[in-house]
């Protein structure tokens, strides 16, 4: 268990540690739920809900951050903004795509295995957990992997640009890398039968916990961390320092980094206050150079190596 202690902060403060996310996280499912009972669109309650969430968790990170040098921009706004509006275009333009590449896959399926492979009888709360445990395997390899192979690193090293933590770098991820990874959850999950209303409580939750995972929040869980990827971990997987960063590629939940043994957190040390990418200072930090990166890799490279000579 890592260190939690720090018994002279204001119990105000320590009740935002260890209930805000509980709390939050809890309250957007519910509404997103109860929305959609009273005849929302799916779609809608994830807006609603999410929309709700990122405001509480920006308005909490000003007054109780865990890091105050990360309250302060990194002339990092800009690009962030850029990316969240990026993912979100996208999200509006893929996701119906996907999910009619989920039900022909569930289609074919069905003819061929003659049964249904998803519990839709169940009530929509108890089918999210399900999906939130099975979009995480496919999503998990995928993360590793780019984490251990060059070409894909290429695509993920947007993410890992970010020079603090804070809610809105939830959203800066390259469109290429955001749509594969977007892709195999939902696609898996559809293509077992998940119902939309189902896969739209999967956005929310994502989105919910994303904003969480990446807060300037003193987040404290306990024994949660074994079930959220949250931020006690995520930190750890932002550090400079490889033997660290390599670990804890949970999106949404740890489970699949408990089973594969990537699960890191130790008992004796709080996470960097410093992170990016280490041993590439030539990174592009601004947006459009950002979306080019992955195509330029190779004039990063040795800019990168020529600015440490």
């Amino acid at each position: 268990m890592a260190v939690t202690t720090e018994n002279h902060r204001p119990s105000t403060q320590r009740v935002v540690d260890r209930l805000a996310f509980p709390v939050v996280f809890s309250a957007a499912i519910g509404f997103h739920a109860l929305a959609m009972a009273r005849g929302w669109n799916p779609l809608t309650s994830v807006a609603g809900a999410t929309l709700g969430a990122m405001a509480t968790v920006a308005i909490l990170e000003r007054y109780f951050p865990h890091h105050e040098s990360w309250l302060r921009s990194h002339d990092d706004v800009r690009t962030d903004i850029a990316h969240a509006l990026t993912i979100a275009s996208l999200s509006n333009a893929v996701l119906p795509a996907l999910t009619v590449l989920g039900v022909a896959i569930a289609s074919w399926l069905d003819g061929r295995i003659g049964l249904g492979l998803w519990p839709t009888g169940w009530p929509w709360l108890a089918q999210l957990p399900l999906a939130l445990v099975v979009a995480e395997l496919p999503k998990y390899w995928h993360h590793r992997l780019q984490h251990e192979t060059d070409l894909l690193w290429r695509y993920h090293a947007v993410h890992h640009s970010a020079p603090r933590l804070y809610f809105l770098n939830a959203a800066r991820f390259h469109p290429i890398d955001i749509a594969i990874d977007t892709g195999l959850g939902i696609v898996t999950i559809v293509a077992l039968g998940c119902p939309l209303e189902v896969v739209a409580l999967f956005g929310t939750a994502s989105a919910v916990h994303g904003y969480f995972q990446h807060a300037n929040l003193r987040i404290r869980i306990g024994w949660l961390n074994y079930v959220f990827s949250m931020a006690e971990l995520h930190r750890w997987h932002h550090s400079k320092r490889l033997s660290e960063a390599n670990h804890n590629y949970g999106q949404n939940v740890i489970l699949w980094d408990l089973v594969f043994g990537t699960f890191y957190w130790p008992d004796d040390q709080e996470p960097p206050e410093s992170i990016g990418i280490p041993g590439l200072p030539a990174f592009p930090m601004t947006y459009f150079r950002q979306l080019a990166s992955p195509f330029t890799w190779r004039r990063i490279r040795e800019a990168s190596r020529d600015a440490a000579v």
